[in-house]
């Protein structure tokens, strides 16, 4: 059995979903999590202004908060460094585009899949790119929906402004007729009541949370890295880029208790590599 941590950053509030089904789904895991929200949003930066980003936090997550894995919450992050991260460091790395289309693959029951994500994510092609290497039975339609993430990193989920946003946004998915919606930004999951009122009750909504804490659990079960069940309760640690009182307010009205404080990350010029190295 390993005591270390795991490592889950994102670019903001958006990985919390994440960290919510790992507590629910592996209660005796600690957990460190990391939102660079000095740095937010990821989606519209260039691939390698993001890769760097990517490297310095999960170098901070290995060396020097210990963890045993590093989960990748970011679908901008994970689209265009997590191979990278895969090859350099010595931990298993975990990220949130795969289990996301299994989910959706497994919920549709027409095969027509829409996928909406940050300027980042749609633009790389990961999703399309994992669905032809699984072969999955899917037909994709994706859509950037810029705008979104500023309006859960402010709060602001169920405004007049973002369903107005969303009627916009979610029209080449509504118009290539899905019948799932794979919310690819972990952010999304705040706004799933405007995405549905927007995209009608036929479609499933689908996130990556639960399917990436079951990758999580399978690794941690093979590895022999899990943390025995009759350890003492876990203490989980919160860093912030930005503001961490801020980040623990809001951060602790969308997590739930757990949440009550936030440490400060000290960020650097976003091009640190990330070590340990295989």
């Amino acid at each position: 059995m390993d005591d270390r941590p795991i490592g889950v950053f994102d670019s903001g509030f958006g990985g919390l979903t994440i960290v919510r089904a790992l507590i629910d789904l592996l209660p005796a895991e600690r957990l460190v999590y990391v939102g660079d929200t000095a740095r937010y949003p990821y989606g519209p930066r260039r691939p390698d202004e993001v890769i760097g980003f990517s490297q310095e936090i999960a170098a901070y997550l290995v060396g020097e908060a210990d963890v045993k894995m590093v989960v990748v919450a970011c679908n901008t992050a994970a689209s265009v460094s997590l191979e990278r991260l895969r090859d350099r460091l010595d931990v298993p790395v975990v990220g949130v585009v795969e289990p996301g289309l299994r989910a959706a693959a497994a919920a549709t029951r027409s095969g027509r899949v829409g996928v909406i994500g940050t300027v980042g994510t749609i633009a790389s092609g990961a999703h399309q790119r994992a669905t032809a290497e699984r072969r999955l039975p899917v037909t994709l339609t994706c859509a950037a929906c810029p705008g979104f993430v500023e309006f859960v990193e402010r709060g602001e989920t169920d405004s007049d402004q973002v369903h107005v946003l969303a009627e916009r946004l979610l029209a080449p998915v509504r118009d290539a007729d899905v019948d799932v919606l794979l919310l690819a930004c972990t952010h999304y999951g705040y706004l799933a009541r405007t995405l549905a009122d927007v995209m009608g009750r036929e479609v499933v909504l689908v996130s990556s949370a639960e399917e990436t804490a079951f990758d999580v659990a399978a690794i941690l079960a093979a590895t022999g890295l899990g943390r025995a069940r009759g350890a003492a309760a876990p203490a989980h640690r919160f860093l912030s880029s930005g503001d961490p009182g801020w980040f623990a307010e809001m951060g602790g009205r969308l997590l739930g208790p757990e949440l009550a404080t936030a440490e400060q990350f000290p960020i650097g010029d976003g091009s640190a590599g990330a070590s340990p190295a295989r």
